[in-house]
């Protein structure tokens, strides 16, 4: 028999992103194994977290400070906006370090299956910072999908009054890539978005 308290960590545990039951029951168990050195501190870090993470309400980054490092990195271009669905796709763009402006997460796409429209996403403060601004380019750095397709398109549709220009991310072949293990869809988007060389 395992404890309610233990039921209740592994319960919790599989809620999220990649984790199962059995995947939350290994984990709760090497946790409780290793309390001092690993639950205690897991725990203290995760309280830390909760009290002071904070929303940026310039372009909705997490951060402990508002507005976030990126936003109030003065070395960063505040003429470029790159617009991302997700934090976890601004972290994944810093992670590239191929990028120095400003960031503006939308908090999903638009997808009418699921009933989200423009009202539920933060596209009002992003057509704000472009029209208040003096921003010059807009990234679209949504995914390929088709709600984030759908997005770009709305967003593009959107800002296309500004003085903005809109541009997106490239789509194809990514780099070390073997055509032979690519999907059609990507070797598609490939050869419709050829450049000269």
């Amino acid at each position: 028999m395992i404890s309610a308290e233990i039921e209740y960590l592994i319960g919790l545990l599989a809620k999220l992103p990649g984790l199962g039951p059995r995947s939350a029951r290994r984990a709760v168990l090497h946790l409780i194994k290793r309390r001092a050195e690993l639950a205690e501190p897991l725990a203290k870090a995760m309280g830390d977290a909760i009290r002071n993470i904070k929303t940026c309400t310039q372009c909705g980054n997490l951060d402990a400070q508002d507005p976030c490092a990126l936003c109030a990195d003065e070395k960063r271009d505040k003429t470029l906006i790159c617009v991302v669905e997700d934090v976890a796709d601004l972290w994944a763009l810093e992670r590239a370090a191929s990028y120095n402006g400003t960031y503006h997460i939308l908090g999903g796409t638009l997808s009418a299956l699921d009933g989200i429209g423009p009202e539920d996403l933060n596209i009002p403060d992003l057509i704000g910072r472009v029209t208040d601004g003096n921003v010059k380019e807009v990234i679209l750095a949504t995914s390929a999908t088709v709600d984030g397709q759908t997005t770009a398109h709305y967003l593009s549709d959107r800002l296309a009054g500004t003085d903005a220009k809109v541009t997106e991310l490239a789509h194809g072949v990514p780099v070390g890539g073997e055509l032979d293990y690519l999907d059609d869809g990507t070797l598609s988007a490939a050869l419709k978005d050829r450049r000269p060389v």
